[in-house]
């Protein structure tokens, strides 16, 4: 190869260089948005192609724009209503705490405090005085809040219009990547398919079993007593997502909260409901949905959905396990179709 035409790629490739990461500026404040939309469209892809058959001359703007519809309807539309009520709950709790308007919360706490000390005499929990200033947090926060709101509903605003485009031209996307990529394309259609297999399990895994124990958590929490029940079942759905932690984790503590207050009844109640919980869902469904998407080890599924949320936000708890399946696949691919090539040649 001549000088003159070293000089000519390292030119455009210095160009290439350039633009890559003027278009990674362009594109980093709507990373979130992406992904998510990718996300939706993995999992929503099939439903796309059933419409698709069904709409006049197979028209792709129109199955995308009804299936589109579809997610805000199922989806976003319900999780903003559930939201709208936790926030409200949420509000509502922290200013009794604040402003004292109902002792018996105060007068509960104390009845555990003290039965706690028959046993520790050194105890000192305080937590009467700990939510106080919870509340005053909240209260002053109440700005930085609404903002990002604001900025999640943007974000969500900007995955659908993503969704959309992704439903109607995503083949085609794939297409040119498939196209540019270096590796054959079996390798490229094996990577493709290992993580929308990696996506679907992870969000039917965690993000659905979530949402069935959060529910299935109010519901036991109003049938046995617990106030603001909304609330704390959307705190049990968060926690469900932290592998290690589940619902048990606010589960618990409701328990010995009914029982300290001399509801022993319904403590047991609870009791049973949440046994039910943990070997229904966390034993049996959450497994089996887990395993239709990867083989992922527990222990790393663990740290790559903690490492992904506090690397991208939220979004991370499928962002990270993705990664990681991606870098298992490569390793997969390395070993069976270099070294193992290597081997026979």
């Amino acid at each position: 190869m001549s000088i003159g035409r070293v000089i000519e790629y390292v030119f455009f490739f210095l160009i290439l260089a350039g633009s890559g990461y003027l278009l990674w500026q362009v594109f980093s404040p709507f990373i979130s948005a992406l992904a998510l939309a990718v996300i939706i469209v993995t999992i929503c892809y099939p439903l796309y192609e059933i419409i698709q058959r069904y709409v006049y001359r197979n028209n792709k703007s129109l199955a995308s724009a009804l299936t589109t519809l579809i997610v805000v309807l199922v989806g976003i539309i319900p999780l903003v209503f559930i939201s709208t009520i936790f926030v409200r709950e949420l509000v509502s709790f922290y200013q009794t705490l604040g402003n004292g308007q109902d002792l018996s919360i105060e007068q509960h706490i104390n009845t555990i405090e003290n039965t706690i000390r028959v046993y520790v005499p050194e105890f000192e929990l305080n937590l009467t005085e700990q939510l106080k200033q919870s509340a005053e947090w909240f209260v002053f926060n109440l700005g930085s809040i609404f903002a990002g709101t604001i900025s999640t509903i943007f974000l969500i605003f900007i995955a659908l219009i993503g969704a959309f485009y992704f439903f109607r031209d995503g083949k085609e996307l794939l297409g040119f990547i498939t196209k540019i990529s270096p590796l054959p394309d079996k390798e490229d259609q094996i990577i493709l398919s290992r993580l929308a297999k990696a996506v679907r399990g992870v969000t039917m895994g965690v993000v659905l079993v979530s949402l069935i124990q959060g529910i299935l958590a109010a519901i036991g929490f109003t049938i046995f007593g617990i106030e603001r029940a909304v609330l704390w079942g959307a705190v049990a759905a968060i926690l469900s997502m932290i592998p290690g932690v589940g619902t048990i984790a606010i589960m618990v503590p409701a328990i010995i909260y009914l029982a300290v207050t001399g509801d022993v009844v319904n403590a047991a109640g609870l009791a049973v409901w949440a046994l039910l919980i943990v070997i229904l869902i966390d034993n049996m469904l959450g497994p089996h949905l887990m395993s239709r998407g990867h083989n992922m080890h527990p222990f790393l599924i663990l740290l790559s959905v903690l490492g992904g949320i506090s690397l991208f936000g939220p979004i991370g708890f499928i962002v990270g396990p993705v990664i990681v399946t991606l870098f298992i696949v490569l390793l997969e691919i390395y070993d069976q179709y270099i070294v193992k090539r290597q081997q026979k040649s």
